[in-house]
């Protein structure tokens, strides 16, 4: 990325919001941080968040932005990942402070209904909803979208190649025909599927979550963000499957620990559901696969006959 693009790539209104003070250490930060091998979303998340501190102080002064970060209303995990990113910026600048020690706040992430996600993916324009579309079916993180490219994704086997970030592993996924339709749909006039900045696609995701709001009066749309896609991904496939290997790979974790918060997860969302299933026998390959396209999952296996199931 060359350096002017570089600066065009930041959130909108960045420039302009930086004192004039700061401007060239935050732009020449987000440089060294681009040179480094830092990922373009890191470096977006980072400028993003230096220029919501610097709203609210100077962010040259360290004790000065110690005690902002402090008198916010924010979580602990918020200020925690703030204090870290400051960190790192006044590395760069070449000065130091004690940094503050916030308590890491374990909990178990929102999960939606699959009926709520539906509901925000119908309401957004075409490109949005797409993307959102893709969100669901892959459980990819956000920033992994942004640099899918039309090229990785193949139409007539039905899957997407997703370009692993943060250390995680690359996969090829299936998607549906609802979604390669969508995909038709869409303008094919850039190399990249969704070419939005993560602010972009905050701001946008932001007004479709207060239309959803306005229109169905359900709170619980508000706390819909783009991770909240993958851990509805993960819980549901956990749901279905059983099998935290499978869960694991969808995700493109490279560490089996990251995946099993969704056991937990699913324990607790289908605590109540009934756990009566649907039983049948496949005695050739062929009724297999026609189970299987149907939401079957095998069992067990006696004398010979493979037995299926489905949840009731």
């Amino acid at each position: 990325m060359a350096y002017t693009n570089l600066q065009r790539n930041l959130p909108h209104k960045t420039i302009e919001t930086i004192q004039d003070k700061q401007i060239t250490n935050v732009i020449n930060y987000a440089w060294e941080m681009k040179k480094n091998g830092r990922a373009d979303i890191t470096i977006q998340t980072t400028i993003a968040h230096l220029t919501r501190l610097n709203k609210l102080c100077n962010i040259y002064e360290p004790e000065q932005v110690k005690t902002t970060i402090a008198i916010q209303t924010w979580k602990n995990n918020s200020k925690r990942n703030l204090a870290q990113i400051y960190n790192g910026y006044l590395k760069y600048i070449g000065k130091t402070w004690e940094q503050p020690k916030y308590t890491h706040e374990s909990g178990l992430p929102f999960i939606p209904t699959e009926q709520e996600l539906d509901t925000l993916i119908a309401m957004g324009k075409p490109r949005t909803s797409t993307l959102l579309q893709m969100l669901k079916e892959t459980g990819a993180r956000i920033g992994e979208m942004q640099t899918l490219q039309w090229i990785h994704i193949d139409l007539e086997r039905k899957t997407v190649y997703i370009t692993a970030e943060k250390g995680s592993n690359s996969r090829i996924l299936p998607i549906s025909d609802k979604l390669i339709n969508m995909l038709n749909q869409i303008p094919h006039d850039t190399q990249r599927v969704f070419p939005t900045s993560t602010h972009g696609l905050q701001v946008t995701l932001d007004k479709l979550k207060r239309r959803a709001f306005k229109k169905f009066n359900n709170p619980r749309l508000l706390q819909i963000h783009p991770h909240t896609f993958r851990h509805w991904k993960g819980t549901t496939e956990y749901h279905k499957t059983k099998d935290i290997i499978h869960v694991k790979t969808i995700l493109g974790h490279k560490n089996i620990s990251s995946t099993m918060i969704y056991i937990n997860l699913e324990n607790a969302l289908f605590l109540e559901q009934n756990d009566e299933f649907t039983c049948k026998v496949a005695k050739t390959p062929d009724e297999a696969i026609k189970l299987i396209e149907s939401g079957f999952t095998k069992a067990d296996e006696i004398d010979g006959l493979h037995i299926y199931k489905k949840r009731k």
